[in-house]
């Protein structure tokens, strides 16, 4: 290995030597240099490119010529960033970009994420003591593309000021010091405790994405995010299996929720036998049915009802009807109904009817859940179906039950279907095609609820050794 080189200093950008990194999957070797007094880097594969590197840096400070604090390059060979460009203005951008082709989700969720980074890339100076304020005013009209074609409220104009004031030019937001900083914001809650590391993933996804977006417009050369050495909290996708109910305790349940309200008792049972997701069932039209009057019938989904808000809604409801998940604008998928649900959606459409359109699940009112008229016909609302569903567990289930993870939400019953067909020998290709999943997602997910694995494959390791007996 060549000896080190000795540290060079021009003007304010000093250099230093090569460091040489074995790791398990080869040497990497990076470059350091500082400029005014603030780090920087850039690894590379072999000693070779890391030398031409430093080199080209080398004779360009030599030449005078200035170099930037923030991206650490020389002026003309940055990417462009335009210093009065701020990240404020640039996460703004980054929106209306996005706005047009995301759903309602991802516009709220988006919205979500930026806020919390944009509250972290700000100067040293002092927040307003109403944070929430700020929150306020960047969440619902900074971030929301649709809002913010119209003039802000009066009431929004002293924080958004503060903001704009006192956002971090684009360019120092590429310094790793500044988005470590803002990684670390996004994985504490509002209270400094340790949050979800789901909302860490997606957070951290939604800033990834905005600094790409300015690597299209030449504000920087790569995404400065590859360069900070941070990584979010380990997740898992398996299910709990804990949550997973046997038939019996299915039983019990939906009997509790016929109980409780009878005209939402199918919806449950869509979720079980079907392994719909919530918002597939919400969906469901009469016209998606055929119902046999004896054996097993055909459901053909063709979509998905999301509730995020009006603020996020094309339009400006509540709610709004999407492609199902994963799936092309006009994709299906066909699942087939047990005769136990066929009886059940039959009992449903001939005792309690159909809203607006054919929906099987809408408001209601009275003990004989009437569908309200328009306009005031709605599909059924989730909150509606939590409340129902708790007073069903507490009815159905022990405390000791009820205080455990076993069936907490409505879409735990999906999880049951699905860990119920695996079980029961069906093809993981045939469960996957039902599900609306991949075979890699649906194993990866439901591997640990597949019941008999392990006693069948000790009883081949057994079969195996049985000459040592």
């Amino acid at each position: 290995m060549a000896a080190p080189r000795k540290r060079v200093e021009i003007a304010d950008v000093r250099f230093r030597a090569i460091r040489a990194y074995a790791g398990a999957r080869g040497t990497t070797y990076t470059v350091r240099w500082t400029v005014a007094g603030r780090d920087h880097q850039r690894t590379f594969s072999t000693r070779k490119l890391a030398d031409v590197f430093r080199s080209e840096l080398l004779v360009t400070a030599r030449a005078g010529r200035d170099f930037s604090r923030e991206s650490g390059m020389p002026r003309e060979a940055s990417a462009g960033t335009d210093p009065d460009v701020s990240w404020y203005s640039h996460a703004c951008e980054f929106v209306d970009y996005k706005w047009s082709h995301a759903s309602p989700r991802h516009r709220k969720g988006l919205a979500e994420a930026l806020t919390d980074v944009s509250l972290a890339l700000v100067d040293q100076a002092p927040k307003p003591r109403d944070v929430s304020a700020l929150r306020h005013a960047l969440y619902s009209w900074s971030f929301n593309a649709r809002a913010r074609a119209e003039p802000a409220p009066p009431e929004l104009d002293s924080p958004l000021r503060w903001i704009e004031a006192h956002s971090l030019p684009l360019g120092q937001v590429g310094d790793a010091r500044t988005l470590r900083a803002a990684l670390d914001a996004i994985s504490r809650k509002r209270d400094g405790s340790p949050a979800a590391a789901s909302t860490i993933r997606r957070k951290r996804s939604a800033l990834h994405s905005a600094l790409q977006f300015a690597v299209e417009l030449e504000h920087f050369d790569t995404n400065p995010m590859h360069r900070v050495s941070w990584r979010p909290p380990q997740t898992t996708d398996a299910v709990d299996r804990r949550v997973v109910v046997n038939p019996e305790q299915a039983q019990t349940l939906l009997t509790a929720v016929g109980e409780i309200m009878p005209a939402i008792e199918a919806f449950f049972a869509c979720l079980y036998f079907a392994g719909l997701r919530p918002s597939e069932a919400v969906n469901l039209r009469i016209s998606d049915f055929q119902l046999p009057d004896r054996g097993w019938g055909r459901l053909l989904l063709s979509g998905s009802y999301q509730v995020s808000g009006a603020a996020w809604t094309r339009s400006g409801t509540s709610g709004e009807e999407q492609a199902l998940k994963h799936r092309a604008t006009k994709d299906t998928r066909v699942v087939p109904v047990h005769p136990t649900l066929a009886a059940m959606l039959a009992r449903q459409i001939e005792t309690f009817g159909t809203g607006q359109g054919g929906r099987l699940f809408v408001t209601r009112t009275g003990k004989a859940g009437v569908p309200l008229s328009p306009p005031y016909s709605n599909p059924l609302a989730m909150n509606t179906v939590y409340r129902i569903w708790t007073r069903a567990r507490k009815s159905a289930l022990s405390p000791e039950q009820f205080s455990s993870p076993l069936a907490r939400r409505p879409y735990d019953l999906r999880h049951a279907c699905l860990s119920t067909w695996l079980n029961a020998g069906v093809p993981a290709t045939q469960v996957a095609e039902w599900a609306g999943h991949s075979v890699n997602v649906l194993l990866r997910v439901y591997a640990t609820c597949i019941d008999g694995e392990h006693e069948a494959a000790l009883s081949r390791i057994e079969a195996a050794l049985t000459r040592f007996e």
